[in-house]
């Protein structure tokens, strides 16, 4: 199983999180970084596998203002992004640091879970033992990690189910020893 949809990058933890603009359930999708050249455009570095998120048209928030991707192309492992109003250096560079947020999408794909969906979520073993609960997703490079209220890490390949509140995951002997 893997953290799908909206995942993530860098060393930066991914919770979901609330966002004044958007209805339903928000999440982090990336940030925004540096002015790319005078004419508004901005680079993004997403959070999410899911690159509809830059499309034209695409809606995303930072903090309550809306921001409609006008255009986008990638560019060195970010994204190059032009928002409707946003016409010159200085407007982008308002922009810099703020965090994105958007609704969920429909369908995270098959044998992928949400970020959203696991955290805050009880973390139980496959004996039924309650572990902790997740309090975020770290991004690893080989594996997404679940960080539980202890400190606590469990890569998430170990994650055997998922319900509404509860993860079920089937971690090896001695693991969660090494990590608390």
């Amino acid at each position: 199983m893997a953290a799908g949809g909206d995942g993530g990058f860098a060393d930066r933890r991914r919770k979901a999180g609330p966002c004044d603009g958007a209805k339903g359930a928000e999440l982090e999708l990336g940030w925004i970084g540096r002015p790319h050249g005078v004419h508004g455009e901005v680079t993004v570095t997403l959070t999410t596998d899911r690159p509809e998120r830059t499309t034209p048209g695409a809606v995303l928030y930072a903090g309550d203002r809306k921001l409609v991707v006008e255009s986008s192309r990638p560019h060195q492992g970010r994204w190059l992004v032009r928002f409707e109003g946003v016409a010159d250096r200085g407007a982008a560079e308002a922009l810099r640091g703020a965090t994105l947020v958007g609704e969920a999408l429909d369908d995270p794909g098959e044998g992928r879970v949400w970020v959203h969906e696991l955290v805050g979520a009880e973390a139980r073993d496959v004996h039924g033992n309650l572990l902790g609960s997740v309090t975020a997703v770290e991004t690893n490079p080989a594996h997404d990690l679940l960080v539980l209220d202890d400190g606590a890490l469990i890569p998430i390949v170990f994650v055997v189910d998922q319900e509404p509140g509860v993860v079920i995951v089937d971690v090896p002997n001695g693991l969660l020893d090494v990590n608390r």
